[in-house]
């Protein structure tokens, strides 16, 4: 009943409900974990090829709780509305789209306790824009992304150096990046203050092989 193929998602905000993306339909399915229902197939508004790892909710300071994908076929970030009792409106649709600094990408986050959301574009073509990462201020959107040069911070030499999948620590106050580079080559975590925005430390060691997702 939901689409092929269902790739990767996570929760909304209340645990309920699970979003998950079929990438090759440009989809969002919407599974209710309580009933096992499926409750929608959001198509309208979203971009190319979603890809959301989990996905990242947050409060939208206009339609109330918001689920949001990044994609790898465009620059686009799509905003799900998530709240059928309180903003009914706006639930299971795309309430706005807004424009990161490239396609390519693989992870989008936030915390509870932080106002950034961070945006990667690891498979981007353009070496600028997948070595590093775009930030917008979830309360002000409309005032468009910063960008943080990821991987210029980690003082690398040879390699890609694609930037990948930031990871909050438990409190909310850093943000760690996968710096990938070629297994011959060295790669890093980069951590970056979640509040400045600045460098914070950047990790290196032999068994540091092309790094990914970073778990607490």
């Amino acid at each position: 009943d939901a689409e092929r193929f269902l790739h990767d998602g996570g929760f909304d905000a209340s645990k309920r409900y699970f979003l998950t993306a079929a990438n090759a339909r440009d989809t969002i399915v919407v599974i209710d974990t309580k009933t096992g229902k499926l409750v929608k197939k959001i198509k309208e508004g979203v971009g190319a090829t979603p890809h959301p790892g989990r996905g990242a909710n947050f409060m939208h300071p206009k339609f109330g709780p918001v689920w949001s994908t990044s994609h790898l076929g465009d620059d686009s970030i799509a905003l799900i509305g998530t709240d059928p009792k309180g903003h009914p409106d706006s639930a299971w649709k795309v309430v706005e789209s807004i424009d990161g600094h490239g396609g390519g990408s693989l992870f989008i986050k936030t915390h509870p306790k932080s106002t950034n959301l961070w945006v990667d574009a690891p498979l981007n073509s353009d070496e600028e824009v997948y070595q590093s990462v775009s930030v917008f201020d979830v309360n002000n959107l409309d005032k468009g992304p910063e960008i943080i040069p990821v991987a210029k911070w980690a003082g690398l030499n040879e390699g890609a150096k694609r930037v990948v999948q930031g990871e909050y620590n438990k409190a909310g106050t850093e943000v760690w990046f996968s710096v990938w580079s070629g297994k011959a080559q060295e790669s890093a975590i980069v951590v970056v203050d979640d509040k400045t925005r600045k460098l914070k430390k950047v990790i290196k060691d032999k068994r540091l092989v092309t790094p990914t997702g970073k778990f607490n």
